[in-house]
């Protein structure tokens, strides 16, 4: 069968990656393209299995298929502390309830192997896990805690139920003292060899959206506000302390989190990161 001659972007719908999105436009691009927006799950195996060419994916999806991926420079969802969106609610402190049961959702492997990575590692604890719905009050009727990540935790971080509320990208920076990785822009190995212009054309186009994205939020958090709820103050917080950026401190602390998944037998082999580089078509630069 033959390729089709657009390029394929996966589009992640979490709100934590809207300053990137945002102004990107695929209709503006001199190659064309076209944006998929789908459920994580989806996209990772696009991207995997390369009938997604490039786009966001989760950090644990990536490391998964990082044979077969590369990684876009300067472009990531990062929190160097706080990151507000992926809480651990729980009725007593951690200590207690690192060998306890802990229900968590099915949507982010990024965050719930980064909670068995500090159960393990840092609290020396062997919980149970249980998959459940990201609802507060149900997970809490059946675990002694419950993560919860993205809109379904910022909403419940919003109500005082009088739970212990674990913030795992600050838990993550005390233990640690780097920064952590949730989400990365990668492009699959092949469409860089069959398509290197359009992958140049499209990591620009990204950086530009982003850099748009953060000089003016505005139009991210008015959109915000509409879709999930909340004020503009809270959003307006609420990007300003994620970084988009994918320097040297982010990919410090990602490599920290591979190795220890690795060790803790959740990932199947250790990860090498290797970033994309427009070097690599001119060639330019050793």
């Amino acid at each position: 069968m033959s390729r089709p001659e657009y390029t394929v972007i996966g589009k992640i719908s979490y709100t934590n990656s809207w300053p990137v999105f945002h102004n990107f436009d695929p209709s503006l691009l001199k190659y064309p393209a076209k944006m998929v927006s789908e459920v994580p799950a989806f996209l990772n195996q696009g991207m995997a299995e390369g009938s997604i060419h490039v786009g966001a994916l989760s950090s644990f999806a990536y490391a998964a298929a990082s044979d077969r991926l590369l990684l876009l420079p300067d472009l990531s969802v990062s929190a160097d502390g706080p990151v507000k969106s992926i809480l651990l609610f729980s009725r007593k402190p951690l200590e207690q309830i690192s060998s306890g049961r802990i229900a968590v959702t099915n949507t982010s492997a990024t965050s719930v192997n980064l909670l068995k990575v500090l159960m393990e590692k840092a609290f020396g604890g062997k919980p149970e896990y249980v998959s459940a719905a990201p609802d507060l009050d149900s997970m809490m009727a059946q675990a002694d805690a419950c993560l919860l990540i993205g809109d379904n935790a910022i909403r419940a971080s919003w109500q005082n139920q009088g739970y212990i509320v674990t913030d795992l990208g600050q838990l993550w920076k005390e233990w640690t003292g780097l920064s952590m990785t949730f989400a990365v822009w990668a492009v699959n190995r092949e469409a860089v060899k069959d398509k290197p212009q359009a992958i140049a054309e499209i990591a620009e186009a990204f950086v530009e959206s982003k850099r748009r994205g953060q000089h003016d939020l505005a139009p991210i958090i008015r959109e915000a506000c509409r879709v999930i709820g909340g004020t503009a103050a809270y959003w307006d917080g609420y990007f300003r302390n994620l970084s988009y950026d994918f320097g040297e401190r982010q990919q410090e602390g990602l490599n920290l989190y591979f190795r220890y998944a690795y060790e803790l037998g959740l990932l199947p082999q250790e990860v090498k990161m290797e970033l994309w580089s427009h070097n690599l078509l001119t060639r330019v630069k050793e």
